[in-house]
């Protein structure tokens, strides 16, 4: 069996011992064609497009059954031949093509029919949003909704576990900003998530005003120190005005700063700041540091510009205490046939301690699991084992899903067929994203596999273009799958034009009378179509090898 090849998934081989029938299915690529073999017996054997056949000559019944090639359309068969010793055989033959958008119509049709007139996951969104709320991790509220999944889950009859999880336990306090010089008056601010606090008396200092990074060096220490830097910048997209929030307090730091506040990442705003998290590094001061609005931003660029001092006192109760335990609430549908196979999509439970979380990310979480849910009512049972995972701690520490990869071991990280992660919001959800590690989708020079796998995608796009959701777009996955995805799983982003997504992440504002119910209950719908047929249709989604 010379001509076995891992690399090629167009092919399969199937090594057959003739007296028990028993069969096992590699990956092959043929070696000439002989379609017929002569057993040592001088009986005849032959494959047709789903069984394995011998004649015996003088034998008057004809060809007899004598395996069944597990019934997948097999056709074309290359090649048929015995071992020397007549005890092995091999048959070679090419797979037809699936049609997953034909092949699973009826399937889709009923997850979808189901998703979009279904009240019950609106009832549980609701739920989580007005009587829990937001859900900051270490909190009390956060292990409420934790158990209130995990006990609702195992009423549902589903199978549900949690995986304990050490998270960071930051706490707000009050907090407050005063300008004090060259007239009082109060602004609106949100401490950033992580932040030290300031002394009790708080800190009183003049301000200096930047939009760049490259004007903060330009200052130099003489100018910056015993000063609290503002991040006055421009708004170029959440990617590039973010990093002011993550690591502008360090590089205030290092040149002596005592403190920072940066303009919200967003670009509307009516008075609303917007927090998120900072990153310390380990070689500077820690400093307190804040979320202005865009309104006060402005204001402080204003002053500057105009050549008017202004000074302020920030005081701020935040403080980080000890880890304290969570964790990630896990739920499946074992597989039918190849239950040690996966495919896992979910969201981040957890949210900042403003608004109620419904975007970032409750609605998510819902959404996965009452997809699962109706798949589970609907009776369907996916070959491979389908999973959703409410991951705890993204917002200040990704905890839930380093946890979650970091107690897998390699061969359970290989049966990881697809991750598929929801963090965007869910106004006008629109199709998936798909990225593959260390593969660029847009390179010039496509890589096989991956165009591969896009194929099949897009396929199962189709079945999601009556609800205008079939969008497959190059590139995606999502921070709590991103363990995953580095150890080699595809991954999946859910995609939403998000138009007001960021006038509402991570503030007072992220409330349920921000969401849609229908566009909520297609994201419902798109979790349990691309969820349910990557976890059942014949191939994996990216086969396992060298890519």
């Amino acid at each position: 069996m010379s001509y076995v090849d891992k690399t090629s998934d167009e092919w399969w081989l199937t090594a057959i011992d003739p007296a028990t029938g028993e069969t096992e299915r590699l990956i092959a690529t043929p070696d000439g064609r002989e379609d017929y073999a002569w057993a040592p017996d001088g009986s005849v054997w032959i494959g047709d497009d789903s069984r394995l056949l011998r004649w015996t000559p003088g034998d008057s019944s004809g060809w007899q059954p004598i395996a069944d090639l597990d019934g997948e359309g097999v056709y074309d068969i290359t090649r048929v031949t015995f071992s020397d010793d007549g005890k092995r055989l091999a048959l070679v033959g090419r797979r037809p093509p699936v049609d997953l958008a034909q092949a699973y119509r009826t399937e889709a049709g009923q997850i979808l029919g189901a998703a979009l007139t279904d009240d019950e996951g609106w009832n549980k969104l609701t739920y989580l949003a007005t009587v829990i709320g937001h859900r900051l991790s270490g909190s009390a509220a956060l292990e409420e909704a934790i158990s209130w999944a995990a006990e609702t889950m195992e009423a549902e009859g589903l199978q549900v576990r949690t995986q304990p999880v050490l998270v960071p336990h930051w706490v707000r306090g009050k907090e407050s900003l005063t300008v004090v010089a060259p007239y009082e008056r109060e602004l609106r601010i949100l401490g950033l998530g992580n932040s030290v606090g300031t002394p009790p008396e708080g800190l009183t200092a003049p301000v200096v005003v930047v939009g760049s990074f490259e004007e903060l060096e330009a200052l130099g220490r003489e100018k910056v120190e015993g000063k609290i830097v503002v991040y006055a910048v421009e708004w170029n997209g959440y990617g590039a005005t973010v990093q002011f929030r993550s690591r502008g307090p360090s590089r205030a730091a290092a040149l002596g700063a005592v403190a920072a506040l940066t303009r919200s990442a967003t670009g509307h705003s009516l008075s609303t700041p917007h927090t998120g998290a900072l990153r310390y590094d380990e070689d500077q001061p820690k400093i307190p540091a804040a979320a202005l609005t865009l309104e006060d931003a402005a204001w402080f660029r204003r002053m500057a510009e105009l050549g008017r001092a202004v000074t302020v006192r920030l005081k701020m109760e935040a403080k980080m205490h000890e880890d304290a335990e969570s964790f990630n609430v896990i739920v499946e549908i074992p597989g039918s046939e190849r239950p040690e196979e996966v495919v896992v999509m979910g969201g981040h439970y957890d949210s900042w301690d403003v608004g109620q979380g419904v975007h970032d990310d409750g609605a998510a979480c819902i959404a996965a699991w009452q997809a699962l849910r109706l798949i589970d009512q609907l009776g369907l049972r996916p070959r491979r084992t389908l999973r959703v995972v409410l991951w705890t701690n993204e917002e200040n520490g990704v905890r839930g899903g380093s946890r979650y990869h970091d107690a897998l071991s390699d061969e359970e990280i290989a049966g990881h067929v697809a991750a598929i992660e929801m963090d965007g919001g869910v106004e006008r959800p629109v199709g998936f994203g798909f990225g593959l590690s260390g593969i660029d989708p847009e390179a010039e020079e496509r890589n096989p596999v991956y165009e591969r796998a896009l194929a099949k995608l897009e396929q199962i796009g189709k079945l999601l273009e009556g609800i205008d959701a079939g969008r497959i777009r190059r590139g995606g996955g999502g921070v709590d799958i991103g363990a995953l995805m580095r150890s080699g799983v595809p991954g999946l982003g859910l995609l939403t034009v998000g138009e007001h997504y960021f006038d509402w992440h991570h503030t007072d504002a992220d409330t349920l009378d921000k969401v849609d119910p229908q566009a909520f209950r297609k994201a419902v719908a798109m979790l349990g179509v691309m969820g349910y047929v990557l976890a059942d249709m014949p191939e994996r989604l990216v086969p396992e090898g060298p890519r």
